[in-house]
């Protein structure tokens, strides 16, 4: 059993304002937290990458401000939470001062569960399975594939549209110190599906904890 503590103190307004592929990396490891009905879904998160605005022609808000990045622009510590393919919700982590449109995806978590190596329904998980088969069955879920991507961690958290622009340091939805992973243990890679971004598709801006089992894309030991 993995004996580390979970911390629970919240993360301060000051930790998002830091350069954005230093808050990606540091973000491994701690604890996202949704306040739903009066039950604490939590997980800690595995997998992020990095968007870094204008210098950046993945991102978002490359090409200037709009409605859909609004939330982008301002400082650091909210929620920018969109629809992608019409079909699923991806949750960033805004970054930096106000009018630098950075944010980090979170791309996977880790239930707390599968950290301590114990079936046992732990933070919301039994919630979070069943919001993962609201909208179509999954015959094959588990704690490892529960919140392994950026659409089934947002189904599973129960977080939608509604939820963008939220105050990560109010109560409904926060971030949290969670465990310690060594730095060792932190590998950055490119980030996935951009090829269309000509040389920031070369950028290692994506961060992963190379021990744990619930990535999007299982760790093959090596950058990318």
């Amino acid at each position: 059993m993995d004996r580390r503590p979970i911390g629970t103190e919240k993360l301060p307004a000051a930790f998002y304002l830091q350069d954005t592929v230093e808050v990606a990396r540091q973000l491994i490891g701690k604890r996202l937290v949704h306040r739903v009905n009066g039950q604490e879904l939590s997980a800690i998160i595995c997998e992020t990458e990095a968007y870094t605005g204008f210098s950046d022609k993945a991102c978002h808000s490359y090409k200037g401000r709009t409605e859909r990045t609004e939330v982008m622009f301002e400082a650091g510590g909210r929620a920018y939470i969109y629809l992608i393919y019409g079909m699923c919700y991806c949750m960033n982590v805004v970054a930096r001062e106000a009018g630098v449109p950075e944010a980090v995806l979170l791309r996977a978590l880790e239930p707390v569960a599968v950290l301590i190596r114990a079936a046992c329904p732990l933070e919301g998980i039994e919630t979070m399975r069943a919001l993962r088969q609201q909208k179509k069955p999954v015959k094959t879920l588990n704690e490892k594939n529960l919140l392994s991507g950026p659409g089934r961690l947002c189904s599973g958290m129960g977080l939608g549209r509604e939820h963008n622009g939220l105050a990560l340091t109010g109560e409904e939805l926060y971030l949290c110190e969670g465990i310690a992973v060594p730095p060792e243990q932190i590998a950055a890679t490119r980030r996935i599906n951009i090829d269309y971004a000509q040389e920031a598709r070369d950028f290692l801006y994506r961060f992963v904890d190379t021990k744990s089992p619930c990535l999007s894309q299982k760790w093959k030991g090596e950058t990318r």
